[in-house]
Protein backbone atom coordinates (compact mmCIF):
# COMPACT_ATOMS: atom_id res chain seq x y z
CA UNK A 1 0.00 0.00 0.00
CA UNK A 2 2.89 2.66 0.73
CA UNK A 3 4.60 1.78 -2.45
CA UNK A 4 1.62 2.63 -4.65
CA UNK A 5 0.64 5.91 -2.46
CA UNK A 6 4.55 7.21 -2.91
CA UNK A 7 4.42 6.55 -6.82
CA UNK A 8 1.25 8.24 -6.60
CA UNK A 9 2.76 11.62 -5.35
CA UNK A 10 1.82 15.00 -5.17
CA UNK A 11 4.95 16.08 -7.05
CA UNK A 12 3.08 14.03 -10.13
CA UNK A 13 0.66 17.03 -10.61
CA UNK A 14 4.04 18.73 -12.13
CA UNK A 15 4.30 15.93 -15.10
CA UNK A 16 0.50 16.15 -15.74
CA UNK A 17 1.00 20.07 -16.20
CA UNK A 18 3.26 19.16 -18.41
CA UNK A 19 1.62 17.30 -20.21
CA UNK A 20 -1.47 19.84 -20.55
CA UNK A 21 0.66 22.11 -21.34
CA UNK A 22 2.16 20.41 -24.63
CA UNK A 23 -1.14 18.99 -25.49
CA UNK A 24 -2.69 22.68 -25.36
CA UNK A 25 0.45 23.77 -27.81
CA UNK A 26 -0.46 20.19 -29.81
CA UNK A 27 -3.75 21.32 -30.57
CA UNK A 28 -3.16 25.24 -31.14
CA UNK A 29 -0.52 24.33 -33.81
CA UNK A 30 -2.67 21.22 -35.47
CA UNK A 31 -5.31 24.01 -35.70
CA UNK A 32 -2.65 26.35 -37.53
CA UNK A 33 -1.69 24.38 -39.47
CA UNK A 34 -4.79 23.18 -41.18
CA UNK A 35 -6.35 26.37 -41.38
CA UNK A 36 -3.72 27.69 -43.98
CA UNK A 37 -2.91 24.14 -45.34
CA UNK A 38 -6.28 25.03 -47.01
CA UNK A 39 -5.25 28.47 -47.72
CA UNK A 40 -3.89 28.36 -51.50
CA UNK A 41 -1.23 30.64 -52.38
CA UNK A 42 -1.52 33.60 -54.87
CA UNK A 43 1.70 32.29 -56.80
CA UNK A 44 0.52 28.63 -56.75
CA UNK A 45 3.67 27.70 -55.33
CA UNK A 46 4.42 24.31 -54.00
CA UNK A 47 6.26 23.55 -50.23
CA UNK A 48 9.21 22.45 -53.03
CA UNK A 49 9.31 25.16 -55.25
CA UNK A 50 9.48 27.83 -52.18
CA UNK A 51 12.14 25.75 -50.66
CA UNK A 52 14.61 25.41 -53.89
CA UNK A 53 13.96 28.95 -54.90
CA UNK A 54 15.11 30.14 -50.85
CA UNK A 55 18.07 27.59 -51.16
CA UNK A 56 19.15 28.64 -54.99
CA UNK A 57 18.89 32.43 -54.26
CA UNK A 58 20.98 31.95 -51.12
CA UNK A 59 23.49 29.98 -53.26
CA UNK A 60 23.00 26.44 -51.20
CA UNK A 61 22.71 24.38 -54.41
CA UNK A 62 24.05 21.59 -52.86
CA UNK A 63 21.03 21.14 -50.25
CA UNK A 64 18.94 18.79 -52.31
CA UNK A 65 15.35 18.55 -51.15
CA UNK A 66 13.57 15.09 -50.32
CA UNK A 67 9.53 14.25 -50.28
CA UNK A 68 8.92 12.06 -47.51
CA UNK A 69 6.06 9.67 -47.34
CA UNK A 70 3.87 10.81 -44.51
CA UNK A 71 2.53 13.54 -43.93
CA UNK A 72 4.44 14.67 -41.28
CA UNK A 73 7.98 14.81 -40.13
CA UNK A 74 9.10 17.70 -41.87
CA UNK A 75 12.67 18.34 -41.12
CA UNK A 76 16.67 19.31 -42.26
CA UNK A 77 19.04 17.14 -41.77
CA UNK A 78 22.55 18.47 -41.42
CA UNK A 79 24.55 15.42 -41.60
CA UNK A 80 23.00 14.78 -45.58
CA UNK A 81 22.65 18.75 -46.01
CA UNK A 82 19.07 17.71 -46.72
CA UNK A 83 15.39 19.30 -46.91
CA UNK A 84 13.19 16.98 -46.23
CA UNK A 85 9.18 17.82 -46.51
CA UNK A 86 6.54 15.99 -46.10
CA UNK A 87 4.46 14.82 -48.95
CA UNK A 88 1.63 17.37 -48.02
CA UNK A 89 4.11 19.97 -47.99
CA UNK A 90 6.00 18.79 -50.62
CA UNK A 91 2.89 19.17 -52.77
CA UNK A 92 0.69 21.53 -51.89
CA UNK A 93 0.77 25.27 -52.97
CA UNK A 94 -0.91 26.29 -49.50
CA UNK A 95 0.25 29.10 -47.00
CA UNK A 96 1.32 26.35 -44.74
CA UNK A 97 3.64 24.26 -47.12
CA UNK A 98 5.87 27.52 -48.27
CA UNK A 99 5.83 28.44 -44.17
CA UNK A 100 7.21 24.99 -42.90
CA UNK A 101 9.26 24.74 -46.35
CA UNK A 102 11.04 28.38 -45.32
CA UNK A 103 11.40 27.24 -41.55
CA UNK A 104 13.33 23.64 -42.83
CA UNK A 105 15.55 26.40 -45.18
CA UNK A 106 16.25 28.38 -42.29
CA UNK A 107 17.96 25.53 -40.61
CA UNK A 108 19.69 24.82 -43.70
CA UNK A 109 21.03 28.79 -43.88
CA UNK A 110 21.93 28.11 -39.76
CA UNK A 111 23.94 25.23 -41.33
CA UNK A 112 25.33 27.14 -44.22
CA UNK A 113 26.29 30.39 -42.07
CA UNK A 114 27.16 28.11 -38.83
CA UNK A 115 24.85 29.68 -36.36
CA UNK A 116 26.65 28.64 -33.08
CA UNK A 117 23.49 27.29 -31.42
CA UNK A 118 22.91 24.93 -33.91
CA UNK A 119 26.04 23.25 -33.85
CA UNK A 120 25.74 23.24 -29.64
CA UNK A 121 22.32 21.51 -30.29
CA UNK A 122 23.99 19.07 -32.93
CA UNK A 123 26.59 18.13 -30.87
CA UNK A 124 24.21 17.56 -27.86
CA UNK A 125 22.00 15.15 -29.70
CA UNK A 126 23.95 12.25 -28.45
CA UNK A 127 24.12 13.53 -25.32
CA UNK A 128 20.67 14.01 -24.95
CA UNK A 129 19.55 10.79 -26.26
CA UNK A 130 21.60 8.97 -23.52
CA UNK A 131 19.87 11.62 -20.74
CA UNK A 132 16.33 10.63 -21.88
CA UNK A 133 17.04 7.49 -21.56
CA UNK A 134 18.98 6.47 -18.71
CA UNK A 135 18.45 9.21 -16.48
CA UNK A 136 15.32 8.12 -14.47
CA UNK A 137 16.66 4.48 -14.55
CA UNK A 138 19.74 5.27 -12.88
CA UNK A 139 17.80 6.95 -10.21
CA UNK A 140 15.83 4.19 -9.91
CA UNK A 141 18.81 1.76 -9.47
CA UNK A 142 20.75 4.19 -6.95
CA UNK A 143 17.36 4.08 -4.84
CA UNK A 144 17.40 0.29 -4.78
CA UNK A 145 20.77 0.58 -4.10
CA UNK A 146 19.73 1.61 -0.62
CA UNK A 147 19.97 5.63 -1.71
CA UNK A 148 22.90 5.75 -3.56
CA UNK A 149 23.20 9.05 -3.62
CA UNK A 150 25.99 9.15 -6.22
CA UNK A 151 24.12 7.24 -8.68
CA UNK A 152 20.80 9.17 -7.91
CA UNK A 153 22.86 12.58 -8.50
CA UNK A 154 24.47 10.92 -12.17
CA UNK A 155 20.52 10.36 -13.13
CA UNK A 156 19.10 14.06 -12.51
CA UNK A 157 22.32 15.25 -14.00
CA UNK A 158 21.87 13.27 -17.16
CA UNK A 159 18.19 13.83 -17.48
CA UNK A 160 19.57 17.69 -16.69
CA UNK A 161 21.34 17.00 -20.21
CA UNK A 162 18.12 15.99 -22.07
CA UNK A 163 16.81 19.12 -20.63
CA UNK A 164 19.46 21.61 -21.87
CA UNK A 165 18.98 20.62 -25.37
CA UNK A 166 15.39 20.97 -24.97
CA UNK A 167 16.46 24.76 -24.35
CA UNK A 168 19.20 24.94 -26.96
CA UNK A 169 16.63 23.94 -29.54
CA UNK A 170 14.59 27.12 -28.62
CA UNK A 171 16.68 29.55 -30.16
CA UNK A 172 17.27 27.28 -32.85
CA UNK A 173 13.51 27.24 -33.69
CA UNK A 174 13.17 30.47 -33.46
CA UNK A 175 15.47 31.64 -35.63
CA UNK A 176 14.88 29.30 -38.38
CA UNK A 177 11.05 30.68 -38.23
CA UNK A 178 12.77 34.77 -38.35
CA UNK A 179 14.68 34.20 -41.19
CA UNK A 180 11.76 31.69 -42.65
CA UNK A 181 9.61 34.82 -42.98
CA UNK A 182 12.44 37.30 -43.63
CA UNK A 183 13.54 35.20 -46.99
CA UNK A 184 9.46 34.65 -48.12
CA UNK A 185 9.11 38.31 -47.73
CA UNK A 186 12.76 39.02 -49.38
CA UNK A 187 12.31 36.93 -52.12
CA UNK A 188 8.15 37.56 -52.34
CA UNK A 189 6.91 34.18 -52.25
CA UNK A 190 4.18 35.15 -50.34
CA UNK A 191 1.52 38.31 -50.00
CA UNK A 192 1.08 40.45 -47.48
CA UNK A 193 -1.98 38.56 -45.82
CA UNK A 194 -0.69 35.37 -46.40
CA UNK A 195 2.72 36.38 -44.83
CA UNK A 196 0.54 36.81 -41.88
CA UNK A 197 -0.91 33.69 -41.98
CA UNK A 198 2.70 32.17 -42.38
CA UNK A 199 3.63 33.91 -39.50
CA UNK A 200 0.92 32.79 -37.30
CA UNK A 201 1.81 28.56 -38.66
CA UNK A 202 5.46 29.56 -37.38
CA UNK A 203 4.33 30.68 -34.02
CA UNK A 204 2.55 28.26 -33.36
CA UNK A 205 4.44 25.37 -34.43
CA UNK A 206 7.49 27.18 -32.15
CA UNK A 207 5.14 27.16 -29.10
CA UNK A 208 5.16 23.18 -29.30
CA UNK A 209 8.68 23.60 -28.43
CA UNK A 210 8.29 26.24 -25.93
CA UNK A 211 6.04 23.48 -24.83
CA UNK A 212 8.06 20.18 -24.88
CA UNK A 213 11.28 22.33 -22.82
CA UNK A 214 8.98 23.51 -19.90
CA UNK A 215 7.26 19.91 -19.55
CA UNK A 216 10.90 18.99 -19.34
CA UNK A 217 12.12 21.59 -16.75
CA UNK A 218 9.33 20.60 -14.65
CA UNK A 219 9.94 16.82 -14.64
CA UNK A 220 13.26 17.45 -14.06
CA UNK A 221 12.07 19.51 -10.85
CA UNK A 222 10.11 16.66 -9.95
CA UNK A 223 13.41 14.39 -10.14
CA UNK A 224 15.27 16.88 -7.57
CA UNK A 225 12.12 17.06 -4.96
CA UNK A 226 11.69 13.49 -5.24
CA UNK A 227 15.38 12.44 -5.04
CA UNK A 228 17.30 15.67 -5.01
CA UNK A 229 17.04 15.50 -0.87
CA UNK A 230 17.29 12.49 0.60
CA UNK A 231 20.48 12.32 2.18
CA UNK A 232 19.13 14.38 4.95
CA UNK A 233 17.07 11.76 6.18
CA UNK A 234 20.26 9.78 6.82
Amino acid sequence: MGMGMYYWDPTYLLVVIGMLICLGASAMVNSAMSKYSRVRNARGMTGAEAARQILNSEGLYNVQIECLNSNKGDHYDPRTNTVRLSSENYNQASVTAVGVAAHECGHAIQHAKGYAPLNIRTALVPVANIGSTLGFPIILLGVFLSWNQILIEIGIWAFALAVLFQLVTLPVEFNASARAVAKIDQYGLLGGEEIRGCRKVLTAAAMTYVAAAASAILQLLRLILLFGGRRRDD
